[in-house]
């Protein structure tokens, strides 16, 4: 017995009129150059942007949305998240909804990083132009039968 998906793609829950997507998913690692060595060489995702000198960088960002934070005392098996960045056609519409809900709370790192209720903390960022619309009309499935 198989499970069957539909795929929603209908705005029906906004009551602003803009468009978001997720940039990037920000998580800590312990050895972040094994983690940079394997996304390059592995996934052919290479490296965007360097925070820190690039022999020993704080964290990285890769073309395709994943950063890898260094934490070197982090203890467990696998990567812990630390956000997700989503870019949003409307900053203020965006945070003016998103604080309208129960729970969401400013951070300190700024008004427009955001902490959920259960922990799951948000950057949400002015995107520039038709990026939005450009990324949400990709569909990386298409043609990808599941069965």
């Amino acid at each position: 017995m198989s499970a069957q998906r539909t795929n929603i793609r209908k705005d029906t829950h906004m009551t602003y009129k803009k468009r978001s997507y997720v940039e990037h998913v920000a998580v800590r690692v312990r050895d972040i150059d094994w983690h940079i060595r394997f996304f390059r060489e592995a996934l052919g995702m290479p490296i965007r942007e360097v925070d820190g000198p690039p022999e020993r960088p704080r964290q990285i960002w890769t073309v395709g949305g994943v950063q890898l934070m260094a934490d070197p005392t982090f203890d467990g098996p696998e990567g812990r998240l630390a956000h997700l960045g989503v870019m949003t056609e409307d900053l203020e519409a965006a945070l003016a909804e998103a604080y309208a809900w129960e729970g969401v709370t400013a951070m300190p790192q700024g008004r427009n990083w955001l902490a959920l209720p259960d922990g799951l903390c948000v950057e949400v960022l002015q995107a520039s132009g038709a990026t939005v619309a450009s990324a949400l009309a990709i569909d990386p499935r298409a043609g990808n039968e599941r069965s």
